[in-house]
């Protein structure tokens, strides 16, 4: 049960997920995974399946999209508590871009499948999601 205490202190610093109710957090909490990645090791590489969403626990990581002409450009840079992923697990499309652990990083994985059930079986917690998805995406546009 401490592992899923740990998760759900996690998920209500996490901003996706605000607005969730505890017991939709514990829901979340207990399909999440904890892996580990090395300095310099990928934690998703550009152009595979998007099968997870992570969130970063600890330590930093870079996304980095490999243009066509083989130059790498750092798109963002993560920390504790922030999250990638999404979107390729919502479309079902291929990662956009790498995300590269630049220190020892552990992460907290939800796949696909858990996310999909999940926003299925509870219409409230969808919107919400959906909310801070529209938010997230409406603050990228401006600083463009």
């Amino acid at each position: 049960m401490a592992e899923i205490e740990s998760t759900v202190k996690v998920l209500e610093r996490t901003q996706l997920f605000r607005g969730l109710k505890r017991r939709q957090l514990e829901g979340l909490a207990q399909r999440f995974v904890e892996r580990e990645y090395a300095a310099g090791e990928a934690i998703v590489t550009q152009g595979q399946g998007g099968e997870g969403f992570f969130i970063l626990v600890s330590g930093a990581a870079d996304a980095i999209y490999n243009r066509g002409d083989g130059a790498d450009v750092t798109l963002n840079s993560f920390g504790p508590g922030d999250f990638f992923g999404e979107l390729a697990v919502l479309t079902e499309t291929l990662r956009t871009a790498s995300v590269v652990a630049t220190k020892p990083t552990t992460c907290i994985v939800l796949t696909r499948w858990d996310l999909m059930g999940l926003l299925r079986s509870d219409a409230e917690m969808a919107v919400a999601v959906l909310q801070q998805l529209a938010a997230r995406f409406s603050m990228a546009l401006a600083r463009m």
